[in-house]
């Protein structure tokens, strides 16, 4: 016992090791060719925004566009100045928050596409309805849904400032027609603060018809921005239009309720475009991909129940696995679903969908094991045949890492003396790259064990995921992924919760006839 305790113990701080190496790694693989790489994307699409904005605002000015400019142009050249200005704080932002989104030129796009669309459905909207009717909120949403809320925050404040240069230097909505410099204000604090909201309502989100409950609520702070602006106005002249005065209010308030609303109305085609175009897994995605109506899971069910039924008890463990960490347990959830639909394929080679007969027992293990093996590449490619996001075909790929296949593994070597090459008999890998798919490794085998034991009592279920845990670190099968060995630990209390809930004791009722 005290041989094994510290062999564990030199297990943990070889891992603790390797991984602060791997974080280590990651933090400073940031290289001067990635920067220039991101700065070159960053401007490329700056560019682009900077043509759509002098298309939209000088495009009406083309016959006398010289003469306009030489005008007007002090204030072009302002809005330019400011508009770089901001491209250049949202370009730091991310280098310093978040440099993986910098990494990838279909995120940076994704970004910019949002910020796009809302610049020119607001100049629309502003020039021919009025600029309290904009969709304030639309891009705060679509960020949310599509990245992270600290993101949708700043890109929120981004678009709100955007649209307020815009507005006060080149009169754009209107501007030109006579709307006051105050109503530019109120606009850039409507943006700024309906989007704000919208954010945070829509934490508690779960499905796309609930976003128009928050282009509702978001109704409220505009209504009281317009109303607080024009009675301020209504109050100035003393109240001498009366009547005509309170109905004038009332219409841009009116205004004011389409803008809230239509930030969700349009937030609901866009995003299922977004989501194809960029392969982005959303939270509405999410429960589209997890329902039983689902295509791969439906197949699954009819091809191999027995399957089904054991990644949907996955599925419930890593969960709570996941919700343990603090990780996404929508994504965990999806992962576990969708982690051994390559199962499928060749259904009667796995012990869960067999009744009796077990073919292996007339196979070489080396084609035992192969077949088994296959199982994560054939999910992978399922899944990405059908479409479906790339973290799932990741998932299926990395929850069995490096492992070996231990059954094959020892009735070869039982064949053979003991002469066999132990790496014919492990999973290709790679080893699992993120959080979520290292606790799909641990919930898969913890379940498959806890459910083969003969007793299921918490100290049992502790015991047996508690060796799953150690034996996946001494393969080494977290140094791919910043893991710690707190989580872990969070982790191992998790299933010992799950299980022994999933697994408890059932009382035996005695039989009961009909005496009648």
């Amino acid at each position: 016992m005290a041989k094994q305790s510290n062999k564990i113990k030199e297990s943990l701080r070889e891992f603790n090791r390797r991984r602060k190496i791997r974080v280590r790694e990651m933090l400073d693989d940031w290289t001067g060719k990635d920067i220039a790489k991101s700065i070159l994307f960053f401007l490329l699409h700056t560019f682009v925004l900077v043509l759509i904005m002098a298309a939209v605002l000088l495009g009406r000015h083309v016959k006398e566009l010289r003469a306009y400019l030489t005008e007007n142009g002090a204030e072009y050249l302002y809005a330019l100045f400011c508009v770089m200005l901001l491209m250049m704080i949202m370009y730091f932002y991310f280098l310093f928050e978040d440099r993986q989104i910098l990494r990838n030129g279909k995120t940076i796009c994704l970004i910019f596409v949002v910020v796009d669309l809302h610049f020119l459905i607001s100049w629309v909207i502003g020039e021919y309805i009025h600029v309290y009717a904009r969709p304030v909120a639309f891009a705060g949403l679509l960020i949310y849904a599509l990245l992270r809320r600290k993101d949708a925050i700043f890109i929120n404040v981004i678009c709100s400032l955007l649209i307020f240069v815009t507005d006060t230097f080149t009169g754009m909505g209107g501007a030109s027609a006579g709307i006051a410099a105050r109503e530019n204000y109120s606009s850039l604090i409507m943006s700024f603060s309906a989007g704000m909201i919208a954010i945070y309502l829509c934490n508690s989100i779960k499905s796309r018809f609930a976003v128009v409950l928050v282009g509702i609520a978001i109704v409220v702070p505009i209504e009281f921005i317009i109303f607080i602006l024009e009675l301020s106005t209504f109050l100035e002249d003393g109240g001498v239009r009366g009547l005509s005065d309170m109905q004038n209010i009332l219409l841009l308030m009116g205004y004011g309720l389409a803008g809230g609303v239509l930030s969700a109305m349009l937030f609901l085609p866009v995003l299922p475009i977004l989501e194809v175009a960029f392969k982005r897994l959303t939270v509405f995605r999410l429960h589209e991909l997890t329902s039983t109506d689902a295509k791969l899971l439906k197949m699954l069910q009819e091809e191999a129940p027995g399957t089904a039924d054991h990644v949907k008890d996955v599925a419930k463990i890593a969960e709570e696995c996941a919700v343990a960490i603090g990780e996404d347990a929508e994504l965990a959830r999806a992962a576990a679903l969708y982690h051994d639909v390559g199962k499928m394929v060749d259904p009667e080679y796995f012990t869960e969908n067999q009744s009796g007969y077990n073919p292996h027992s007339e196979l070489p293990p080396e084609v035992s094991a192969e077949i088994i093996r296959s199982h994560v590449t054939k999910g992978a490619e399922l899944i990405r045949r059908n479409h479906l996001p790339e973290i799932l075909a990741d998932v299926a790929l990395q929850h069995h890492g490096t492992l070996r296949i231990r059954y094959f593994h020892e009735k070869a070597k039982r064949l053979t003396d003991g002469k066999v090459n132990k790496e014919d008999y492990c999973y290709c890998g790679p080893k699992p790259q993120t959080k979520i798919a290292a606790i799909i490794m641990i919930a898969d085998g913890a379940e498959a064990a806890v459910r083969a034991a003969k007793t299921k009592d918490p100290l049992t279920v502790s015991n047996i995921t508690l060796s799953i845990i150690n034996e996946r670190m001494q393969e080494e099968q977290f140094t791919e992924c910043d893991i710690t060995m707190a989580e872990l630990t969070k982790i191992h209390h998790a299933l010992i919760h799950a299980l022994t809930g999933q697994y408890h004791h059932r009382i035996e009722y005695p039989d009961v006839t009909d005496d009648d």
